[in-house]
């Protein structure tokens, strides 16, 4: 099964796919899709949907995780995350794919074991689990790598309390 992740933001969107077979996760590709503030909403939504869309036709995952949405003090800003997550279920969608979705306590729960683990810890479970060299940048990048680990262990219960 190969598993892209998401972790969607407007100015940073993390992308990671990972290919797993017999309890193994191996890194197939991992980058940043980045927009800049002097673009308008528009602009920005579409270049994530445009670059979701090609990592999609490039790498042709079985299926699609994308960090759920948790609840932001700053109405903006989860606002602005809301429409990139949007916008990443829709190319997915487009695509036909089957999409997963997780909390930031579920993924961090899978990658490390406790569901408050640091950044830190995440980032250097998901640099030992997939065999990297060097611990991906930025977070974003960190964290999407870690969506599809989170739905690698958890795909043969996937669908079964949604």
């Amino acid at each position: 099964m190969i598993v892209m992740g998401i972790d969607p933001g407007t100015a940073i969107t993390g992308y990671g796919v990972v290919k797993v077979e017999n309890n193994r996760h191996i890194a197939l590709g991992y980058g940043a899709i980045r927009t800049t503030a002097k673009q308008s909403t528009a602009t920005r939504l579409e270049t994530i949907y445009s670059d979701v869309r090609a990592r999609i036709v490039e790498f042709q995952p079985d299926c699609l995780a994308v960090e759920e949405l948790f609840f932001n003090k700053n109405v903006s800003t989860a606002l602005a995350v809301g429409q990139a997550r949007g916008v990443a279920l829709l190319a997915g969608a487009h695509a036909g794919l089957p999409v997963a979705e997780y909390t930031p306590l579920q993924v961090k729960m899978a990658v490390t074991g406790y569901g408050r683990a640091s950044k830190e810890q995440v980032a250097y479970m998901v640099k030992m689990l997939l065999g990297l060299n060097d611990m991906p940048k930025p977070d974003d990048v960190t964290d999407a790598l870690a969506i599809c680990v989170c739905h690698g262990h958890n795909a043969n219960n996937w669908g079964r309390s949604r």
